[in-house]
């Protein structure tokens, strides 16, 4: 009787699909991979490893059992899940990426321009989209001076681990990027300290780099920011 190779033979698709989702961060952090390449294989990976997760249940359920099909098994199941979670988190997220607590008058880009294709606003499109979908996200109004409210605002940077790129105490801008956690994007934040009655305003801007779409994260930097700024003391 001929053995049977299609366990063993899925179960190796299914790792090294695995091994793409897996590499996928990694490799843009360090630039060894192109974000387009590395997206690419991140999002093929995740589906092979669905399939792949399929596949290792039936060989299971057909007694075809062995150390290999267990551990394909494990991997395809943690490539998968890992983009699908991604998926769920960003529903109902619009196709923005440029988020800012002042749609009229966005904090501009200035030494961080240089490093980006498009510093500019992304426009009045974008702005409605944020009005929409994120509510929430408004200027921060402190009742302390614009010296103390930029001095909370570089620790609240240091704090969330940005790379400082430049700050003015002068002109209240501080600009920094900051690294997403598992795909290794930048995403660049620029913070604007203006005086205001009774104390200080501090406006932020976040924009990815790459990509029409950002799963909500820059939202939820925002918003991490904001809730430092105003625990601080």
């Amino acid at each position: 009787m001929k053995p049977v190779l299609w366990p063993r033979n899925l179960a190796l698709l299914t790792l090294l699909a695995a091994f793409l989702v897996l590499v996928a961060g990694p490799g843009i952090k360090s630039g060894v991979l192109p974000w387009q390449a590395a997206l690419l294989g991140f999002a093929v990976g995740a589906l092979v490893c669905g399939v792949g997760v399929v596949a290792m249940l039936v060989a299971l359920v057909r007694q075809y059992r062995s150390p290999l099909v267990v551990t394909a098994l494990i991997a395809g199941l943690a490539g998968f899940l890992v983009p699908a979670s991604l998926i769920a988190d960003a529903r109902g997220v619009p196709p923005i990426h440029d988020i800012s607590t002042d749609l009229d008058d966005p904090p501009a880009f200035e030494a961080i321009a240089k490093l980006r294709t498009k510093a500019a606003y992304d426009g009045p499109a974008a702005a409605t989209a944020q009005r929409r979908a994120y509510p929430e996200v408004q200027p921060i109004v402190l009742t302390v001076p614009p010296a103390e409210a930029f001095r909370r605002a570089a620790q609240a940077s240091t704090d969330m681990g940005w790379a400082l790129v430049a700050e003015d105490e002068a002109a209240g801008r501080i600009e920094a990027t900051a690294t997403t956690f598992l795909m290794g994007y930048k995403d660049d934040v620029v913070i604007r300290v203006r005086a205001a009655e009774g104390g200080s305003r501090v406006d932020i801007r976040s924009k990815s780099r790459v990509g029409e779409g950002d799963f909500g994260a820059n939202a939820a930097r925002i918003r991490a920011f904001t809730a430092r700024m105003q625990a601080a003391r």
